[in-house]
């Protein structure tokens, strides 16, 4: 089978897998299904499920995730997904839509609203995150809080998105008695969330920095 495809924009280079390469298909309801690249065109790429598996409905590929790991971290693509069998999914455009550091989330300083629930009875609290990342973040309080405490949560990005929510645990308290507080459950779609956040975040700030020299520069 020969693929084809647009040539993609070379100022925006993206990271695909090759031909061979082990790969991982995510659903946004959390399934994670092993595949393999069959073929890799220009711009295209030929996926073979490599598990028992029935044919993946139109649910399943509405914002399916394409994750495989590469030299400098995972990566993680989105695309026209077309099926081309019972078990061979065509990824047309990939974008990249993120990528992890194996090691260690991306941590920005960020002050979000936050609800905590603590204690058997799930008390609500109000606080708000000192900073955050894919993996966790960094609560202003509630000075109650001590370390191997769980709690539930609902983190606000934006005010028109829905929160974020999950259960983390405390990990560790600062000298200011701020509690690092690291996620023991989560969605892959909330975490897709505020991974984007944090990207979009990062743009704004080198964005108003390149503003300020410019200014500058003047």
């Amino acid at each position: 089978m020969r693929l084809g495809g647009d040539e993609p924009d070379a100022s925006t280079p993206i990271a695909l897998p090759g031909r061979g390469d082990p790969l991982t298909l995510a659903t946004l309801a959390g399934e994670r299904i092993p595949a393999r690249v069959m073929e890799r065109g220009v711009n295209t790429l030929l996926l073979a499920i490599t598990v028992p598996t029935a044919p993946l409905g139109d649910g399943q590929l509405e914002g399916l995730v394409v994750e495989f790991t590469a030299p400098h971290g995972r990566v993680r693509l989105q695309g026209a997904v077309t099926r081309e069998g019972a078990e061979v999914l065509r990824l047309d455009s990939p974008r990249s839509v993120e990528v992890l550091q194996e090691r260690e989330y991306v941590r920005i300083n960020a002050a979000r609203p936050v609800l905590v629930y603590v204690g058997a009875d799930l008390m609500e609290v109000q606080s708000f995150t000192v900073d955050v990342s894919g993996g966790g973040f960094l609560l202003a309080g509630p000075d109650s809080l001590t370390i191997g405490d769980e709690l539930r949560f609902q983190l606000t990005l934006t005010p028109q998105s829905l929160p974020v929510s999950g259960v983390a645990k405390i990990v560790r308290i600062d000298r200011q008695g701020r509690r690092a507080a690291a996620f023991e459950e989560i969605s892959d779609l909330d975490r897709r969330r505020l991974i984007h956040f944090i990207f979009e975040c990062q743009r704004a700030e080198r964005r108003r920095g390149l503003q300020q020299e410019e200014h500058d520069g003047r």
